[in-house]
């Protein structure tokens, strides 16, 4: 089942770093970008955020599942979506871990 583009926007909305997330359309489902960073999926009308030391240790139960099947697990996140203070600072956390991505090659 693909994701809604409402649902995707209303988790760009509570994340409220507009400057920087943005959304590519992939397979129907969607790849959230901080700058040029992909740190999180929505598959499924759920969001997946790419597991981290910092991420798990600030998440207090966590719920790691794959995105879509054959994918490695990654961070489930439910309860926590209507908190917009506490996602912004799992994002904030999340993408000071995760390493810059590698540049393109040049035909």
């Amino acid at each position: 089942m693909a994701s809604d583009q409402k649902f995707v926007d209303f988790i760009i909305d509570q994340i409220d770093y507009s400057e920087h997330v943005t959304c590519k359309k992939m397979f129907g489902e969607y790849g959230l970008y901080f700058d040029a960073k992909l740190f999180a999926l929505v598959c499924d009308n759920k969001l997946f955020v790419k597991p981290t030391l910092a991420g798990r240790a600030y998440i207090v139960d966590v719920i790691e599942a794959p995105p879509y099947p054959g994918a490695k697990n990654q961070l489930l996140i439910e309860e926590q979506l209507e908190d917009r203070d506490w996602l912004k600072k799992l994002v904030t956390i999340t993408v000071a871990e995760l390493p810059e991505p590698k540049p393109k090659k040049k035909q």
